[in-house]
């Protein structure tokens, strides 16, 4: 007895079949996909396809959004960019940091720490150049890239204050050297919770360290 697998196979073996039957596609009746009266196939395929249609075009629309957003994070970034270049001072150029990630990323909290024996004899007063534990110094190497999400780590939260206990979504951004050995960190922070979540990505995230790391390199 032939079942519907065989007829299946049978169909796909022989894409024919419909050209040599086709008065078949106007006997043949099916279900409609949203209940109600049985339609011919023909029919069938045609809400088929208009179905599909829907579909890409949704995930084309998604893809152009994304892509729009890529555009803006982009030009964010070259900003970013044209004032760190011209800072020749250390000051000038934490002031174009923060200035550009508050105004121009809407990143309402940032804090920066940054270690080692060339950040201990540059510190003087600069309170980015605090000294941290140890025990961070090894949770920040061993950040593979930046980490986002609500649990941020306890030290990190204390550079923010008395507004640390208003944060509820934290980006860690750690810097590397040309050796790739950890030289600090970059904190962003929020209240929204959903600002930095743990399953964003974090592509422009990591070129903002490379980017910090590459201008504070000439103070250290």
């Amino acid at each position: 007895m032939t079942n519907a697998e065989d007829v299946v196979r049978y169909l796909q073996d022989h894409p024919g079949f419909f050209e040599e039957y086709a008065e078949l596609l106007a006997q043949i009746y099916i279900p409609h996909p949203h209940g109600g009266r049985a339609i011919p196939i023909a029919e069938r395929q045609i809400l088929t396809l208009r179905e599909k249609s829907k579909m890409l075009e949704g995930k084309l629309a998604e893809l152009i959004q994304f892509g729009e957003e890529n555009d803006a994070i982009g030009e964010k970034m070259h900003r970013l960019c044209l004032a760190l270049c011209p800072a020749t001072e250390l000051q000038a150029t934490l002031q174009a940091l923060y200035y550009n990630l508050r105004e121009d990323f809407a990143v309402p909290h940032a804090a920066l720490r940054v270690w080692g024996a060339a950040a201990a004899a540059t510190a003087g007063e600069v309170a980015e150049f605090a000294p941290v534990s140890e025990e961070l110094r090894r949770y920040a190497q061993g950040l593979e890239h930046p980490l986002c999400g609500g649990d941020a780590n306890v030290e990190v939260l204390s550079w923010f204050g008395d507004t640390a206990a208003q944060l509820h979504s934290v980006a860690c951004v750690p810097l590397r050297d040309r050796a790739n050995s950890c030289i600090g960190m970059l904190a962003l922070a929020s209240e929204d919770p959903r600002r930095f979540y743990p399953e964003m990505g974090t592509l422009y995230l990591k070129r903002l360290g490379e980017l910090l790391s590459a201008a504070l390199a000439r103070y250290l």
